[in-house]
């Protein structure tokens, strides 16, 4: 029998219904890439469809092989931990080869997506305030914080790219939970530089509560510092240079070039401060809550926050914590079997957002 390949998008969920819309829309700018193949995609938690799901359409639709692509920037705990673990249960129940790409990453179509959203909002503010030059301007990026060191560097590295590459005054790199600083502290520390202009990047995909709090915590900054003009540029969402590196991951599961920078994954190596967690199990911390809550119109939740072609967890103890319990879990704990993040107490960091929560 000729072999049929799919191709599968993972998402994380949200649920915002503007965010899952807009998942949606990215995943089907795929299939424009690959006519011949299906494409779906599916959702860890709070939207509909699941991964399951996704992948149940794929198979439906004949496909022996899939390649399965996380929907997320960079590697953290949901590309290295969730996402793999449903894929390798969701293998060995049903028999079919799924082949797992990496991440989006830092990468070039990636930093010339960015450029161009920093763009647009520079072009109307030299309309609306008068042309300044990069050089006076402080750019921001926002990212969205993991207890994951080396996902929060590649942030810190597409800020350092975008700086350099469009000749920005200045550059500080932010984030919007789990790590530091958080977005208010580092506004905060901005307005004390100097500059006239301040862009916003939110480095994100997709909206939800997280690009709103971001933005509103730049209002806030704004009207404490009168004096400097701060400019909210609009996120990554559908652009052609995002989409086109969804389909290079797809191809490079192919080409056999998926290949993850392993050297800094605090699972495999002891990456300092977070030793602890060096071959900890690979499990999904979402199999409770699969499809739950899932796009309630109108409302909107923060969402939560490989090591070769398919990550079976070489490096790790693989556990795919799939078994029954005698217990309910409708609510969902975001601290379930999480590691503890070794800086939440920090002053700029996790417990300083609390005052916020019901924003």
């Amino acid at each position: 029998m000729s072999e049929r390949i799919g191709v599968m998008v993972c998402g994380h969920g949200s649920r915002s219904k503007a965010a899952v819309g807009e998942f949606a829309r990215a995943a089907e700018g795929l299939r424009a890439h690959f006519p011949e193949w299906p494409v779906e995609y599916g959702y860890l938690e709070f939207a509909n469809p699941v991964i399951r799901d996704g992948l149940d359409k794929l198979r439906e639709q004949g496909c022996t092989r899939i390649l399965a692509v996380p929907g997320m920037l960079f590697a953290a705990g949901h590309a290295k931990n969730d996402i793999p673990s449903v894929l390798n249960t969701y293998q060995a129940r049903h028999g079919v080869r799924i082949d797992y790409g990496r991440e989006l990453a830092v990468d070039a179509k990636m930093i010339r997506a960015a450029g161009d959203r920093i763009q647009e909002a520079l072009t109307l503010a030299n309309a609306e305030h008068g042309p300044l030059a990069n050089d006076e301007i402080c750019l921001v990026v926002i990212g969205r914080g993991a207890s994951d060191p080396d996902a929060n560097s590649n942030v810190a590295k597409i800020a350092r790219m975008l700086w350099e590459g469009m000749g920005f005054g200045w550059c500080e790199t932010g984030y919007s939970g789990v790590t530091f600083p958080l977005v208010e502290p580092c506004l905060e520390h901005v307005a004390k530089l100097g500059y006239k202009r301040v862009v916003v990047f939110p480095y994100f995909l997709f909206t939800g509560i997280l690009i709103d709090r971001i933005y509103g915590f730049t209002r806030e900054v704004a009207a404490r510092h009168p004096a400097i003009q701060f400019v909210e540029a609009p996120y990554l969402n559908d652009h052609p240079l995002v989409i086109e590196t969804f389909a290079d991951r797809v191809r490079e599961i192919l080409e056999g070039s998926n290949l993850m920078n392993c050297s800094l994954c605090k699972y495999r190596a002891q990456v300092l401060g977070f030793e602890h967690e060096v071959g900890t199990a690979q499990e999904s911390h979402h199999h409770h809550v699969e499809g739950k809550g899932a796009s309630a119109p109108g409302s909107s939740v923060e969402d939560c926050t490989l090591c070769d072609t398919f990550c079976t967890g070489a490096c790790r103890l693989v556990h795919s914590h799939d078994h029954a319990h005698g217990h309910d879990h409708d609510h969902h704990h975001h601290d379930h079997h999480h590691p503890v993040y070794p800086h939440e107490k920090h002053p700029h960091g996790p417990l300083s957002a609390l005052k916020t929560v019901k924003r």
